[in-house]
């Protein structure tokens, strides 16, 4: 209903987490593993769904459930120092906060930083069915009760740049463009073959899109981004919406994307996500875009969530729903996975106000 731009009894709500704060979650709820994780699956949390048994999310009353196939799985898969798929070398590095040490992995190698590696570049294979039992797993388990969300996000820049190195391919964008054309190509044709097959698998929603927005301006020019990215991402969901007309397609950019929001209106985007409040106003954002868009996020994760009061928490959660959620239109929740420095008392004055307060 709310993506239909009807109002719901209450706002749809969709959350996730870094493992860290999973872990406290888990404790706190004291939840233990239900026994039902598929075989021969480390019992690891992926922010993005693939792998787990959702005890959590299913725990909390969500209502949309991720299952993930690409690139980005390669965060979270191991400590140290690791190679993933693709041949992107990655480091765990660890941060401090007053509920204990976390991590983030950060890429710290590239197979393409060589222009000479280019031509003889092979991408994992997308059709290896192994890729697909997680969300065939999910859709078996859950699709008659939750949203099945099919993720595919990192789908065009952020892998091509993790391929690449940030600084060499924001460099050939200018210098090397058919260089450039062929590194996005890599990781284009590899989310497009993966999200056909999650779309026809059954999922009800693809989500894909790649951070281009910086905090207050995009990291590109809107010129640039409509001439390397654009055209992929239109033939992108013009491809997936031709296998299932029904199916909702949601874009992700973190940050500033003001200036390519009605470009992404226009190739058939029908959910942004995550709306950063500290970048664009969500309620701005409405008005300017919702009679063509929904909404998923907008609860802010830099400043209210983590340093905030429950009741500043609270406040901000019905501000969301009486602006962005008015007459429908709104998946509320983060706009990130919520992190280690997040007190618990502040998450639960989130889902508390969201699962508690009826659209009126």
């Amino acid at each position: 209903m709310a993506l239909n731009h009807e109002r719901p009894d209450r706002c749809p709500m969709q959350i996730s987490f870094t493992p860290e704060f999973a872990e406290r979650l888990r404790a706190d709820m004291a939840l233990r593993d239900e026994g039902i994780l598929l075989s021969q699956t480390r019992r690891v949390h992926n922010p993005h769904g693939g792998g787990n048994t959702y005890e959590l999310e299913r725990a909390l009353g969500e209502d949309m459930l991720l299952t993930s196939v690409g690139w980005a799985n390669s965060y979270y898969q191991a400590t140290g120092t690791y190679t993933d798929e693709w041949g992107v070398v990655w480091h765990t590095v660890a941060y401090e906060t007053r509920f204990g040490t976390g991590h983030y992995t950060e890429m710290v190698g590239h197979p393409l930083a060589d222009d000479a590696a280019i031509s003889s570049y092979r991408a994992p294979d997308p059709n290896r069915p192994e890729l697909y039992r997680d969300a065939a797993w999910t859709l078996e388990q859950f699709k008659d009760e939750y949203w099945i969300v099919g993720v595919t996000v990192c789908t065009i820049w952020e892998t091509a740049w993790a391929l690449r190195g940030y600084e060499q391919m924001m460099i050939d964008l200018v210098t090397k463009p058919d260089l450039a054309e062929a590194i996005l190509d890599i990781p284009y044709q590899y989310h497009l073959t993966a999200a056909k097959k999650l779309v026809e698998m059954g999922v009800d929603m693809i989500w894909l899109g790649d951070d281009v927005g910086a905090q207050h301006q995009m990291l590109m020019s809107p010129a640039m981004w409509r001439r390397f990215l654009k055209p992929r991402l239109a033939n992108f969901i013009a491809t997936i919406k031709g296998i299932n007309p029904q199916l909702k397609v949601a874009y992700h950019s973190d940050g500033f994307i003001w200036p390519i929001i009605p470009e992404l209106i226009e190739i058939g985007v029908d959910v942004l996500n995550p709306i950063q409040p500290a970048s664009m106003d969500p309620a701005e954002v409405k008005r300017a875009f919702g009679k063509h868009l929904c909404f998923w996020g907008t609860i802010d994760e830099q400043h209210t969530l983590p340093f905030g009061s429950p009741e500043e928490v609270a406040y901000e959660v019905r501000e969301r729903l009486r602006t962005v959620g008015a007459d429908g239109g709104l998946i509320i929740g983060p706009t990130h996975h919520v992190q280690l420095d997040t007190p618990l008392e502040n998450f639960w004055a989130m889902v508390k106000t969201i699962t508690e307060t009826p659209y009126v």
